[in-house]
């Protein structure tokens, strides 16, 4: 039978993967090998795609990618004994110590004026961002979702200055199936770090040591910090690290990052192995008495047949050999083989495949995971159900149950919406703002008592206090969704958004990841086209980043706040949430034209890991507020003070540079009156609305401050040049048209600048032809 067919809660044994290519691939990497007990969890409440466990882990897919895999049913599958292993306890080896395979060293220490550069190697989600924080006192990203890194960073370990590590984005193997993961092969490969750190999740160690192997292959220095090791010990588990070391011949070191234990163990192993450059004692895995040998018998011809091609293209000859018995396209190519050493290599392969009964990849992918249940045997006394899997499981239930799960999904960010805009975000911000008001007031009576100059009182009262001042009353706000999106993230309930959403995605030519990129949009459209890395797609990665700008950024909140609270005050929360739906709606419409003209075909496979639910650290939670409201307050006293001042300036003066009586006659207003008429069919083609959209490209709140140094930002000021329906059109313009310099600027580095000049007109067609329509359909039925 096919995995499809599997009934929920029925466990089946793989027989054989089909398929092809990278997707292929990439499911053999995560596990999904002949032999692998497979247990099919549930449907998502749309009927596809499917989750199942494998390994300890819970994993999703498609119907139609599960039907080519063929399995066979059985009615219990056997469990591991959880019975502690009997063996004498040793002292943990301590530096340059690993046991049976010992570590082997270059015989040359590195001087002590040489950088010594590290790689911060896992699989996604397994602790990564919060490792480096820990080593570097940096305080990057940290999320419960896979693809929370999406480049790399570099730190300082903290009491080294002569050091440097980098914080990687997440893999499961080192063939790339994704941007992020191609950046982190390339690094390895090319930067030749002095040594590596890989983190394991130490709850899911079966498919974390896949990665270890083929990093073990690299022959570079290498430390392994078990992550997460209180989980372990609280569910009544336990790893012999002891055992471990002597089997995998590098240092194994329990950490829990979270916490900051055995941290400084793990610098001191990672410093001692790079700085004496001993390197891993095993690289060599396949076991030759296995299967009558036959992996093992080609591995080691495949080396015989390119050691001099390896040496030549800098490729550690290991890791070469087992990528090119995979079938790795580039490797094969980097290597230059001739058109014999290719018919022979052929040959090795076929024969290999013959003997093993496996295809090249299934093979090589069996041979890692049969040492990988070696290891384990050995050395993992297997925890019972964890409190964190059966509190998912519960939560799950609810969150991603058949009827539930969409209702959940709109209740949520209805409530996250509410709260932000109509309880706690508008609360505080009108309480930020009367202190401003105060403020304003107090250096008003100042500058007045104190007989300023005319011209020095308006630029600080009417251009300073009044832009800046306004915009930064909407802080509270901003701070408030963003506050609300990271305990999403951090909670992990964004993979289970992108588990229920595939099959709706699917319809607009998307895949369910491309949900979390959109979602973070939300806040902010640098990270979330940033985030679109993580597609393994490049049809979807360019779907996804065109489409983020239709979710409706934080920094648009201030201009929503400004005109809902001058014409709409009893129902802001309600227009402001119409907004944000107006905005998705648009973008849907958006992706069905792509889908139909650019962007032809089917989104890529949706397979990923779903991260157990965990509580949203505070302290990451904080954080990231930090950075907002840093970044936000920034931006107010550079960019947007900077807009505000020149905005004054061109109103207050002419072109001779006299003070003018009358703003119309202001340089403002002869510059801006040139685009005025653009915006005269959408109802309000004043040259002051046009200054405003303007300086809205270099960020959206200076929308705000521009307004009202203009205008002075009141109500009635405000009802002087807008009806309530007008303000309507206004808010769907500047919903829609073209973000703001800096998520441009991360869609030219993304795409490339042709594609950053398009999103910029794109956006402002699309924002001109809907306020359009919107504006005409308000003449036709009377309200304008």
């Amino acid at each position: 039978m096919k995995l499809n067919e599997l009934g929920t809660g029925q466990s089946a044994s793989i027989v054989s993967v089909g398929g092809k290519g990278a997707l292929r691939q990439h499911f053999l990497d995560m596990g999904v090998i002949p032999g692998a007990i497979v247990t099919m969890v549930k449907l998502a409440p749309l009927g596809d795609p499917m989750e199942v466990r494998i390994h300890g882990y819970e994993l999703t897919l498609r119907l139609a990618d599960a039907e080519e895999i063929e399995i066979l049913a059985v009615d219990e599958v056997e469990k591991l004994s959880e019975r502690t292993k009997k063996r004498e306890q040793v002292k943990h080896p301590g530096l340059g110590e690993t046991g049976i395979f010992h570590t082997k060293a270059d015989g040359n220490p590195l001087p002590d004026s040489e950088l010594l550069t590290f790689a911060l190697a896992g699989n996604q989600n397994s602790g990564k961002t919060t490792l480096f924080n820990q080593l570097t006192g940096s305080n990057q990203r940290v999320g419960n979702f896979p693809g929370v890194t999406v480049d790399r960073k570099d730190g300082v370990i903290r009491g080294h200055s002569n050091t440097l590590v980098t914080d990687l984005p997440g893999i499961y193997s080192m063939s790339p199936y994704s941007n992020e993961e191609l950046v982190t092969r390339q690094f390895l490969l090319q930067d030749k770090p002095k040594g590596i750190i890989n983190i394991v999740d130490a709850t899911n160690i079966e498919r974390n040591l896949y990665l270890t192997m083929q990093l073990m292959e690299l022959n570079i220095p290498m430390v392994l910090a078990l992550n997460m090791m209180d989980e372990v010990r609280e569910n009544g588990g336990s790893i012999h690290i002891n055992e471990m070391e002597n089997r995998l011949g590098i240092p194994v070191v329990p950490i829990v990052a979270s916490k900051n234990e055995g941290i400084q163990e793990l610098v001191d192993h990672a410093i001692h192995v790079a700085k004496n450059q001993e390197r891993p004692g095993r690289m060599d895995f396949c076991d030759p008495e296995h299967d009558n040998g036959a992996v093992h018998r080609c591995l080691h011809a495949i080396i015989h047949l390119i050691e001099d091609h390896a040496q030549q293209a800098q490729i550690p000859l290991r890791f070469a050999a087992s990528k090119v018995a995979e079938g790795d396209e580039e490797i094969l190519k980097a290597l230059d083989l001739n058109q014999n050493e290719l018919e022979l290599l052929d040959h090795i392969i076929q024969q290999m495949e013959e003997e093993r009964g496996l295809d090249h990849g299934a093979a090589i992918a069996d041979m890692r995971f049969k040492f990988i249940k070696e290891i384990c045997d050995a050395t993992v006394v297997k925890p019972k159900e964890s409190k964190e899997y059966a509190r998912s499981v519960a939560i799950d239930n609810v969150l991603t149950g058949k009827f539930t799960a969409i209702p959940a999904f709109v209740g949520i960010m209805s409530l996250v919406f509410w709260l932000t805009f109509g309880v706690i975000g508008t609360w505080l911000a009108d309480i930020l703002d009367m202190g401003i008001t105060w403020l304003s007031g107090v250096v008003d009576l100042g500058l007045t008592a104190y007989g300023i100059n005319p011209v020095v009182h308006s630029l600080i009262i009417d251009g300073i206090f009044a832009g800046v001042g306004s915009v930064l009353s909407f802080l509270p706000i901003i701070v408030t969704l963003f506050f609300f999106l990271s305990i999403l993230e951090d909670s992990g309930y964004m993979a289970r958004v992108a588990f229920v959403m595939d099959k709706l995605l699917r319809k607009i030519g998307l895949s369910g990841r491309s949900i979390v990129p959109m979602l973070i949009g939300f806040g902010c459209s640098v990270p979330g086209v940033m985030a679109s890395r993580t597609l393994p797609s490049e049809r979807d990665r360019k779907m996804t980043i065109l489409l983020t700008p239709f979710m409706s950024c934080s920094a648009k909140l201030p201009i929503y706040a400004l005109f809902t609270a001058a014409f709409f005050p009893r129902y802001g929360a309600l227009v402001m949430i119409g907004l944000y739906f107006t905005g998705i709606v648009v973008g849907i419409l958006f992706a069905l034209l792509l889908k139909g003209t650019m962007f032809k075909g089917e989104p890529v496979p949706f397979v990923m890991e779903l991260p157990n639910y965990r509580m949203p650290g505070f302290k990451n939670v904080g954080q990231l507020l930090w950075d907002k409201a840093k970044d936000f307050i920034t931006r107010a006293f550079t960019v947007i003070f900077v807009a505000t001042i020149i905005i004054w300036f061109l109103q207050y003066f002419d072109p001779r540079l006299n003070v003018v009586s009358d703003s119309q006659d202001s340089l403002l207003a002869l510059v801006s009156g040139m685009i005025a008429p653009i915006f005269v069919p959408l109802g309000f083609g004043d040259w002051r609305i046009s200054t405003a959209l303007i300086t809205g490209f270099m960020a959206k709140e200076s929308v705000v401050s521009t307004l009202t140094v203009l205008l002075g930002g009141s109500a009635a000021s405000l009802s002087s040049m807008f009806t309530p329906f007008s303000a309507i059109v206004f808010l769907v313009f500047t919903l829609l048209y073209t973000p703001c310099v800096a998520a441009i600027a991360s869609v030219k580095r993304e795409l490339g600048g042709k594609w950053a000049v398009g999103v910029v007109v794109i956006q402002c067609v699309i924002a001109w032809v809907v306020a359009l329509l919107v504006n005409l359909f308000g003449i036709m039925i009377g309200w304008v």
